[in-house]
């Protein structure tokens, strides 16, 4: 097969729920990925002997999901809600934090009155006269570039504002076993009779000119495949999107995205470097007695990598430490070896530890989503000024071109969720430009 209904551009998790939604409306569909796996930004890997998935991507349910939550279950796949104390140190000091942005959110809230958008820090600085707001906002500065991955000084106020005031920040729980689970649903989904999958295949051009869709792409070992069809759906990150022509990566639109270009410009794609750390035992949970046994996520503002987080409810030995926004930026070309000692220095930072956890440690997973030329980022965030750039972004180009992704979703942005649910709405818009031609 060459031709076909609908080409989907990323097997990631929008391509591939665009995908197996379509192919249960009778349409014939052919997904182009150009890893050799599928998932994008989604990337499980099982290590033998450890009862844990190792998640070098995304990792959490944030909030409400019904979309992710009725594929688990359809896949029967359980969910378990994370566990265990916040830590912080401070002041040289392990303390319990309660997990309670209430000030942080109530400062925000704030911005959504404003009559025009800030960046995140221009708002802040208005508030940087009143010393008791200190502590939150530098906070929420810590927020934004951890859990947004987001750089303050580019993040739209109002856009962090309407994202904290949903239900994200309430609750956060894993899919048991990871995510991988969830795309393999999906792609099994996909009828072998009107599909194909094509892994290790990179689009490089796609010329939508004639109403139609003709596909220019290479696969891993060099053959070039030429595949046409009556629409396509883009699932590639904004980041890809905003590659100039003719960079490596780039893919060649005829004619260009000319009617996206305020889109992509009110968007950005924030890095995160993931290093998760397995050691031959939990000890942290004897350190001080044992004092904190159930530490969740542990937050040290001065260490290198300024989050971490066990596997609660799981005990095992397992750390996973965290960066994101301009702290990840700065770590960017940073060698293997070099992450992984800088994350080993941070857990004997945030606790205290201070002899050396070499001979502790079993094996380190690293990925720096920055330098991943597939993604060139983590996940996305609206810039100043970009409030309507998700919804622009989503829109099709003449019934033949459509968008999707988690930068196209306005209510559960920079989530499994948001890439999901872009995907169904993108089949939705070409269920019905198909049944109104």
């Amino acid at each position: 097969m060459t031709d076909f209904d609908v080409a989907v551009l990323g097997a990631g998790a929008a391509g591939l729920c665009a995908a197996a939604e379509l192919s249960r409306e009778g349409c014939s569909v052919v997904v182009l990925e150009a890893r050799e796996r599928i998932g994008g930004r989604i990337h499980t890997r099982q290590v033998p002997g450890l009862p844990y998935p190792i998640e070098l991507g995304a990792e959490f349910i944030h909030g409400d999901a019904p979309l992710t939550l009725a594929l688990l279950r359809a896949a029967g796949i359980a969910t378990v809600d994370t566990a265990g104390n916040r830590i912080v140190r401070r002041d040289g000091q392990l303390r319990s934090r309660d997990h309670d942005f209430s000030a942080v959110r109530a400062l925000l809230q704030q911005a959504e009155s404003l009559p025009q958008d800030l960046s995140v820090d221009e708002f802040l600085a208005r508030h940087a006269s009143d010393p008791a707001l200190q502590a939150v906002r530098a906070n929420a500065r810590m927020m934004v570039e951890g859990f947004d991955a987001a750089d303050p000084q580019r993040a739209s106020v109002k856009a962090i504002a309407r994202e904290w005031g949903g239900s994200s920040l309430q609750r956060q729980c894993r899919p048991v076993g990871g995510y991988a689970a969830v795309l393999a649903h999906l792609a099994q989904a996909l009828d072998p009779a009107h599909s194909r999958l094509m892994l290790g295949t990179a689009v490089e051009a796609l010329d939508w000119a004639g109403g139609r869709v003709r596909l220019s792409a290479r696969e891993a070992a060099g053959s070039a495949v030429t595949l046409s069809a009556r629409r396509a759906i883009v699932t590639l990150p904004v980041s890809v999107l905003q590659l100039p022509a003719g960079a490596s990566g780039a893919v060649e639109f005829a004619p260009a995205l000319d009617d996206k270009r305020a889109a992509l410009e009110g968007l950005a794609l924030g890095p995160v470097i993931k290093v998760i750390l397995q050691f031959r035992r939990p000890f942290w949970e004897q350190l001080e007695h044992g004092r904190w046994h159930d530490g969740g996520f542990l937050h040290d503002e001065q260490a290198a990598f300024p989050t971490l987080w066990t596997a609660l409810p799981w005990r095992v030995p397992v750390l996973t430490a965290w960066i994101g926004g301009p702290q990840a930026q700065r770590l960017a070309g940073a060698g293997r070896a070099q992450l992984i000692t800088q994350a080993l220095q941070s857990v004997q930072h945030v606790l205290g530890v201070t002899e050396s956890l070499s001979d502790e440690l079993v094996l380190a997973h690293v990925h720096d989503w920055g330098a991943d030329r597939h993604a060139r980022g983590a996940y996305s965030y609206v810039t100043v000024g970009g409030a309507q750039a998700p919804q622009a972004l989503a829109q099709p180009l003449r019934d033949t071109l459509f968008f999707a992704g988690e930068a196209t979703c306005v209510d559960h942005s920079g989530t499994v969720e948001a890439a999901l649910q872009s995907g169904r709405c993108a089949v939705r818009a070409i269920i019905g430009a198909m049944r109104g031609a």
